[in-house]
This record gives structure tokens, C-alpha cells and sequence, in this order.
């Protein structure tokens, strides 16, 4: 067994997450997780909101209101809607706490003393109505190397190129459209060309190992060809010091929003272990086990747009850190970190053959959507339509038909019709007489499913490990139909009835196994409706806590986080369905969707 690190891309608070968004980061992390928990490994999930730089400014501005005042309603709302939904973090904090400054400037120095932060003169673009510094990514133009039209200051996502605002062609704000002024200034850059040739040797042992995504391995060594300095330091005054002489009382120059939140990962495990009261247990998942010990595995969930940041930057900075470049040098007090051993990457998801813009009220919210359709209807969409390797359309046509002649006409009816014959027949689950072929057959096709979906999942294909759960399903609903129990009737039919229905909860069971990391939420109805005591798969919680280092961060008092109990959860095996255990008449797992819906969301959309 392995100690896993499930390192979850930072939902940006400038507002509220659409459903989009949970489709890259969130509903492909928590699968994995509670896969991997219930296949026995040690398993950290680890996120939070990403609460620096000049888009919450932006935001905060429209809105009358200070950033960090934003920042707390926007962590709340977020912090609800993944709970809602039912993400299984361990922790799910803020970047603006004082243990993450503390962790984020030990990494700066560290990395500075090593030599590869070097600081340069350089042009910033500066808002001319503000006098903001305007962000790499909130500056479009056109592409100097393929002519696309809406390249952005920091990527060309046509042709994979790390470009600078000063690259592009026609540039503009992408906040007001106006020409951005630019002007010389300060600043820290990380020496990625120092790191290049360690950056390579580590994407050729990622791509040797045959785990990667294509797309996202073909898109890192892309970007890895023009790789040149980053500047990692910002004209703005939201955002983490920067802890050098000279530098740190600067009230205008703070560390690069991107630099301090893929830090997080690191500091959310940090948080973390010295909440637990263990405050070296993050090092489990961190540093390299000794010779003998548990294998450490790190995998990080984003949409594609940060493959950037998670294949070449962190990475950089970690290899930095360590003092693995050309520049040598030794690790600081955190010792050498290990690695990502996977950028798990998900592309976009558009909605009705349109991008989301919440702008243009074009954008479902995870909140909206939650509180008209149950999260698993919403979870089983994205893990079997979702954009894991290629983009893909959430149309409200296709998740009404998903729902309802998937979820509710083959899950949910197998689900209830086994229950209901047994609770009118004999109350519990009765014993097994003599096992026919037919019986063993389906009994010995679902505990397959252990093997296949478990396997498909622990390679990220969750399209495939979903459609084959499914497929146990249905064969389950072929044996009913095959075996006929509702036609058993005859005192000497009883015994055989009995024994069709044994093999039916047997298999029940074992589905609801096979796809709780799916449908948390529904596993425990459907454990509940079967005589199962507690939760069959823990859910997450949200507790008030108090900073544990206020005088060092944004000054935050008590803020929500997110985390739960875990220990409990089920493994990825048969359980013995348990003969006696009482089965009442079951009321439906599943919600069946109107066709309706589909007019009233569209013209909700309309009228948005």
C-alpha cells in the first residue's frame, strides 16, 4: 500500500464555482480519493481557495467592498457548494492564513538562496484608469508565433507557447478592453532555463512511465522547448511580502499570486498535520520514504489551463528549492520535497455548445445546481460525460435523459425492486438455498467488477470505470428478468425465491460498492435501505477554526474549512450480504427528472 497525495487545483475566490469548474478539479479528485481509501492506501486531500492577486481587486471593487472582505464571503460560498457535493477533503483551507505566508516565504528564501530567484529590471503592464498592475492572464492579444487572436499574456493555449504580455500582438485588458501602459519596474523571476534540463529529465521519466494523460504530457514537453524566466513578484498590494531586506516593506511589491498557491498543496498538508496535533505527519507524503518504507505518490486534479503551472512551474520551484538545478544548492527546513508523480488534467466543459461566462449569465453555479438536482445526479453526469481527455457539452437534455434512464431506470430500479420483493416476500434478507449456474454466473460477473472498475479508476479513466459499473448493473437487472422472483409465487417456489433474492441483495451490495466512490450520497441511502447501520462512505464536514499563526498572514480570525473522518471507509471488496437483516418496502434513491426541465432551464439561462 502507498501513502497518496491528492493535491486539488485552488478554486479561485473572486466568486462563486459553476459547474465547470467541479468537472476539472473536484468531482475527478474525490473519486480517486475515496477509490484509493477504500483500496486501502493512505490517502491526503488537500485544496482551498486561491484568495490573492489583482482579478479579487477587480472583483472587490465592483462589489464596494475590500478584498479581504470578498475573499471571506466568496471562501464561504465555495467552501459550502464542495461540501454539498460531497468532496472528501482531509483539508480544504485559504491561501491568506498565516501558516501559508509562513510556508510560502520559507520557500521564496530557500529558493532565493539557492540562486534561482533573480531579480531584473522589467515592463509591467499597468491598467491606465487604475494604475493596477494588470496580470499575465488578464491580458489578450494576438499570438507573434501562430497569429492566434486570443492568446494570453502568460500562454497561447492554440500553440502551447509561454509567452510575456509584451509578445503579444494588439494587447488589451481582458477586464475593459483598454491598451495597457508599460512601464519599467522590479521584480523577482525564477530561473527556469537553470531548471530546464532537470525539468526535462523529470518529464522523460513521467512520460517513461506510461501513466500520463497525452494531451497533458505532449503539452508539458511543448511548453518545456521556449522555456525562459518567470517573474514571480507583482506591483499590487493584496498579496504575501516578500521576505527580503528592502523588499518587505514595500506595500506594492508582493510575491506572484501563482508563485504562493500551488505552494499551497504544501502548505495544506502542513495546516493540516499540525491540526492533527502531529506536526511532522505531512512529511509521510512529502519527503522520500526511507529504504523498505511506504511508497509516496503525489496526483494533481486541474483543468488544462494550469498544466503550466503544475507541469513546469511547481515542479521548478520544488527542483529549486531542492537545489537540483545547474545552480546547485541545499534544501531548507522542509528537506527534499518529493515531486508530482501525475498532472492529472481534465480539458473544458462547455454548456449548451457554449463557453461558460458568468458575466454573460451563460454558467450554472454549483450552488444553483445543487439546490434544485441531487449532487449525484450532478456527480454521475460529470464522472460519465465529463471532459477527462477531450472537451464536452453538458446540455440539460442529456442530463435529464442520463438521469433518468441511467440513474433512476437502471441503478435506481435495480436498487428498489430487489428491495421491494424482499421486504413483500420475507422482510430481511433470507438464506440461500442451492446455487444455480445462472446465480453463480451474475454473482461471479459483479465480483469482476472489483477488478475492472477499480483498475480503471486507478489510471483516471473515470468514463470507462463508470460505463463498466454500469454495465455489473445491468447484467444484474438481465438476471432478475431472466430468473423471474415476481412470478415465484407457489409455497414450492419459495425456496428458490428466496435463494434469487439472496443473490439479488448479494449484488446490490456489491454495485453500490463498485460505484460509491461515484455516488456517495446515494451509497448511503442505498446502504440504509438495506439494513446498514451509520455511514457506508464518509462525508465531509465544515468546522469553524481559529488561524493558528494570525500574526502572520491576512489577518484572519475564525474562517470555515472543510474535513472530515475517513478512517472508516468501506474496503473495495464483497462484504457477505448478512442473512436476517431486516428490509422495509425502500422509497426512491433516484429523482426522476420531468422532461420539462430541460424549457425551464433553458429559458432560465435566457433570462439570465
Amino acid at each position: 500500500m502507498s501513502r497518496v497525495l491528492s493535491a486539488v487545483a485552488w478554486p479561485y475566490a473572486n466568486g462563486p464555482r459553476h459547474i465547470g469548474h467541479v468537472a476539472g478539479f473536484g468531482v475527478p479528485s474525490d473519486v480517486f480519493s475515496r477509490y484509493m481509501r477504500m483500496a486501502g492506501h493512505d490517502v491526503l486531500m488537500v485544496s482551498g481557495t486561491d484568495e490573492h492577486g489583482t482579478p479579487i481587486l477587480v472583483a472587490a471593487d465592483k462589489e464596494g467592498v475590500t478584498a479581504r472582505d470578498l475573499a471571506d464571503k466568496n471562501n464561504a460560498v465555495i467552501v459550502q457548494d464542495l461540501v454539498d457535493l460531497g468532496l472528501s477533503y482531509d483539508l480544504f483551507t485559504r491561501t491568506t492564513t498565516g501558516n501559508h505566508y509562513r510556508v510560502v516565504q520559507e520557500m521564496f528564501e530557500t529558493v532565493h538562496r539557492n540562486g534561482y530567484m533573480v531579480e531584473k529590471t522589467t515592463l509591467a503592464a499597468i491598467s491606465p484608469s487604475t494604475g493596477r498592475t494588470l496580470p499575465d492572464r488578464y491580458i489578450e492579444g494576438t499570438c507573434p508565433i501562430c497569429g492566434y487572436a486570443e492568446a494570453r499574456g502568460d500562454q497561447c493555449d492554440n500553440c502551447g507557447n509561454q509567452l510575456d504580455p509584451t509578445d503579444l500582438k494588439n494587447p488589451r485588458s481582458k477586464i475593459n478592453g483598454e491598451v495597457p501602459d508599460f512601464v519599467e519596474t522590479q521584480h523577482f523571476f525564477l530561473d527556469l532555463p537553470a531548471l530546464a534540463n532537470a525539468l526535462g529529465e523529470w518529464l522523460d521519466g513521467r512520460e517513461a512511465s506510461g501513466t500520463w494523460r497525452p494531451n497533458v504530457i505532449k503539452f508539458s514537453k511543448n511548453i518545456l522547448e521556449d522555456i525562459r524566466e518567470r517573474a514571480m513578484t507583482r506591483d499590487i498590494d493584496w498579496g504575501i511580502p516578500i521576505p527580503l531586506e528592502g523588499w518587505r516593506e514595500q506595500p506594492t511589491k508582493r510575491l506572484y499570486v501563482w508563485f504562493d498557491a500551488v505552494i499551497g498543496y504544501l502548505s495544506a498538508s502542513i495546516e493540516w498535520a499540525r491540526r492533527l496535533g502531529e506536526p511532522d505527519r505531512w512529511r509521510d507524503w512529502w519527503n522520500a520514504a526511507p529504504e523498505g518504507g511506504e511508497e509516496a505518490l503525489s496526483y494533481y486534479f486541474m483543468g488544462k489551463d494550469n498544466i503550466t503551472f503544475h507541469s513546469q512551474i511547481w515542479p521548478a520551484e520544488l527542483l529549486a528549492y531542492n537545489g537540483k538545478g545547474e545552480r546547485g544548492g541545499a534544501p531548507g527546513k522542509y528537506g527534499l520535497l518529493e515531486l508530482p508523480t501525475e498532472v492529472v488534467s481534465s480539458e473544458f466543459m462547455t454548456m449548451e455548445s457554449k463557453q461558460f461566462s458568468t458575466s454573460r449569465g451563460h454558467v450554472i453555479l454549483v450552488g444553483d445546481m445543487l439546490a434544485r438536482y441531487q449532487p449525484d445526479a450532478l456527480r454521475y453526469f460529470i464522472c460519465a460525460a465529463g471532459p477527462e481527455t477531450s472537451d464536452s457539452d453538458f446540455t440539460w437534455a442529456e442530463f435529464v435523459q442520463r438521469t433518468n434512464s441511467e440513474l433512476v431506470a437502471g441503478w435506481g430500479n435495480l436498487v428498489n425492486r430487489t428491495a421491494t420483493m424482499i421486504a413483500k416476500n420475507f422482510g430481511e434478507v433470507p438464506p440461500a438455498g442451492t446455487l444455480e449456474p445462472v446465480d453463480r454466473t451474475v454473482l461471479d460477473t459483479v465480483a469482476s467488477g472489483f477488478g475492472s472498475v477499480g483498475d480503471l479508476i486507478g489510471r483516471h479513466r473515470q468514463r470507462a470505470a463508470i460505463a463498466e459499473a454500469m454495465r455489473v448493473v445491468g447484467e444484474v437487472n438481465k438476471y432478475l428478468t431472466v430468473t423471474e422472483p415476481y412470478k415465484m409465487k407457489e409455497p414450492d417456489q419459495r425456496e428458490r425465491l428466496g435463494t434469487v433474492l439472496h443473490v439479488a441483495a448479494q449484488c446490490v451490495l456489491d454495485c453500490n460498492t463498485l460505484l460509491a466512490p461515484f455516488l456517495p450520497h446515494s451509497s448511503n441511502k442505498v446502504w440504509a435501505a438495506y439494513g446498514g447501520k451509520g455511514e457506508f462512505m464518509p462525508m465531509p464536514r465544515i468546522e469553524h477554526v481559529e488561524d493558528l499563526d494570525p500574526e502572520d498572514g491576512a489577518g484572519l480570525g475564525v474562517y470555515p474549512i472543510i474535513t472530515g473522518e475517513y478512517t472508516d471507509t468501506p474496503t473495495w471488496e464483497r462484504r457477505p450480504v448478512v442473512v436476517g437483516t431486516p428490509v422495509a418496502k425502500p422509497s426512491p434513491i433516484f429523482t426522476k427528472l420531468d422532461p420539462s426541465v430541460v424549457e425551464e432551464e433553458r429559458a432560465r439561462l435566457a433570462g439570465a
